[in-house]
């Protein structure tokens, strides 16, 4: 397992590797102080392309896990940029019950990278796992140019 920090709009974020996958991205600086590996360099190198506008998707090897979890984040990374699904439409994609979307999104090991900042409630935002929250979900779903979504 390797771990590296970087900065992000957000504070800093911390980026795992095991077995040549990302596992998790981590708010907040948890890294040991070790040299980054060369995926999670190329993780980085993405980040910062994607908070500067010049990247839309990531090209990175994440682990989804298996079953349900495994469909369920390769259903979230399907959402294009600037695009949001309610937690509802992914359910009947799913055919999941709507509150095990809504668990799932909060147990997203992975956040930004696989995106459940583009998922929403029907009458609402929904929650987020970021420092800051919803302030947090918001501030991506604008990056995005999805603001209009929240009016």
């Amino acid at each position: 397992m390797t771990k590296a920090a970087f900065p992000s709009p957000f504070g800093p974020v911390t980026l795992t590797e095991e077995a040549g996958e990302i596992t998790r991205l981590d708010w907040g600086d948890t890294a040991d102080g070790a040299a980054p590996s060369a995926l999670l360099a190329e993780a980085e190198r993405q980040l910062f392309e994607y908070y500067a506008g010049a990247r839309t998707r990531f090209d990175l090897p994440l682990h989804y896990g298996e079953g349900f979890q495994a469909r369920f984040l390769a259903a979230l990374c399907a959402i294009p940029f600037g695009e949001t699904r309610e937690y509802g439409d992914l359910a009947r994609e799913l055919d999941v019950p709507p509150q095990a979307i809504g668990q799932a999104c909060g147990g997203n090991r992975i956040p930004i990278l696989i995106p459940c900042h583009r998922v929403l409630a029907a009458t609402g935002l929904g929650g987020f796992s970021a420092p800051g929250g919803i302030e947090t979900k918001v501030a991506l779903l604008k990056h995005e140019g999805a603001a209009s979504l929240l009016i």
